[in-house]
């Protein structure tokens, strides 16, 4: 089952929602049955376009930096395009186990929000074409959606053209 903010049960907050809670930022907290829906289904449920559904993805670059971009769920993350917009010659995901220690998230949790240390993130450039996008807060089976101007302004966040 799908829930939003007056269904939504209070001690399964996240992090990321006592942080954006803390800095006074407007969200709606989302929590759904992670075996039941898939990222497309959880935009109809709640009658979002699935491009404004994005997913948090933590990548190295050749120099050893780490680089975390923001993708809708129903597209990829074009490798080319993330290392011309962070300057580096080429970058390459980080392997799932070393997410945990890096991050503090987990596979299919991760947020640019909160993370144990902030790196240089990115949103592809169309998050900006809606008034709200969804994205992982923090744990898996949970999600907030929120203004993208609301997430520019917690987080240092680039724009860029960064899918295929």
């Amino acid at each position: 089952m799908i829930y939003m903010e007056n269904n939504f049960n209070k001690k399964d907050k996240t992090n990321v929602m006592r942080l954006l809670d803390e800095w006074g930022v407007s969200y709606t907290p989302l929590s759904y049955d992670t075996e039941k829906y898939t990222a497309a289904r959880i935009a109809e449920a709640y009658g979002m376009e699935p491009e404004s559904v994005f997913k948090t993805l933590v990548t190295v670059g050749k120099s050893g930096n780490y680089y975390v971009f923001m993708v809708p769920t129903c597209n990829e993350l074009d490798l080319k395009k993330a290392a011309k917009a962070a300057g580096e010659k080429s970058i390459e995901m980080i392997p799932q186990k070393q997410l945990l220690p890096l991050t503090g998230y987990i596979h299919g949790g991760c947020s640019p929000i909160g993370m144990k240390k902030q790196f240089r993130t990115f949103i592809d450039e169309t998050a900006i074409l809606f008034d709200t996008i969804c994205f992982s807060a923090g744990k898996v089976g949970f999600q907030v959606s929120m203004a993208p101007d609301a997430l520019l302004g917690v987080v240092e966040i680039e724009l860029f053209d960064i899918t295929k």
